[in-house]
């Protein structure tokens, strides 16, 4: 009867233990999950991305274009939007190799011949689960990663897939559980950042489309389209008194370049 009393106490103590463990690193995980679009690629005014390419790019290559064409599983064949764009990479190399082509956000300056991009990392908001895009394909053996910082300035690669199937295809990727979103202090959630794609071909892998000597070098390149990149999140935040001492805004006013002396 005694042993039996003393294991119903641990067992108490210990359930009361986990519940406390729970209540402290709550907002470590994931509670309520949700969708959240990052980048439509509907408006290239609203968001830029320029392309860079590796050593043995063609002259002229690789080429970027906001096209309207989007996945019939997505929006369906006759969308009441008829704006909707995608983003439409045409790649070509000199040789076959470990080639790349990066595709960067940023922010575009000048315009005819004097444009000029400068990257710009995007927010991904709350505690990010995985990563999501529609990507359509040629049935190229080539792969696709995606470059996501942390607030500590490390940039992880998360592995998309690879790109050899044909037509629109969507690709989740779910992030490590290495890659830090929160700390101990106040506040407590760190948002990451995309630095970019990067397209890789493999060295077995043709680096131009199969077809008569002669032909115009569209012909020859090979042609990817994105659309529709978002992420699976966690937005939800524990209030707590005194929250509003975190806020961006009045860190500003009272500390920061809105605070008088």
């Amino acid at each position: 009867m005694k042993q039996r009393v003393v294991k119903a106490i641990g067992l108490s103590l210990a359930f009361i233990f986990m519940l406390s463990a729970v209540q402290a690193f709550a907002d470590d995980s994931t509670v309520t999950l949700e969708s959240v679009i990052v980048q439509s690629f509907d408006d290239a005014d609203a968001q830029p991305w320029f392309v860079i390419g590796s050593k043995f790019a063609t002259a002229g290559y690789p080429k970027l274009a906001y096209v309207n064409t989007w996945p019939i599983a997505l929006q369906g064949a006759n969308p009441s939007d008829k704006n909707l764009k995608s983003l439409g990479i045409a790649m070509l190399f000199d040789r076959k190799e470990y080639n790349w082509v990066d595709i960067v956000p940023g922010t575009k300056t000048g315009s005819g011949e004097s444009i000029s991009y400068a990257p710009r990392e995007l927010d991904l908001p709350g505690r990010v689960n995985s990563v999501n895009m529609w990507i359509w394909s040629g049935n190229y053996d080539y792969y696709i990663e995606a470059y996501i910082r942390d607030y500590t300035g490390i940039v992880h690669v998360v592995p998309m897939g690879n790109l050899s199937h044909i037509g629109w295809k969507n690709f989740r990727a779910n992030l490590p559980s290495n890659i830090p979103q929160s700390k101990k202090y106040l506040p407590k959630r760190e948002t990451l950042t995309l630095v970019k794609f990067r397209i890789w071909t493999r060295p077995t892998e043709v680096v131009a489309a199969p077809t008569r000597p002669d032909a115009p070098q569209y012909e020859k390149a090979i042609y990817f389209y994105l659309d529709h990149f978002k992420v699976l999140t966690d937005t939800f935040e524990s209030l707590y008194d005194g929250d509003s001492l975190t806020d961006p805004k009045f860190m500003n006013d009272v500390w920061g370049s809105g605070a008088s002396n």
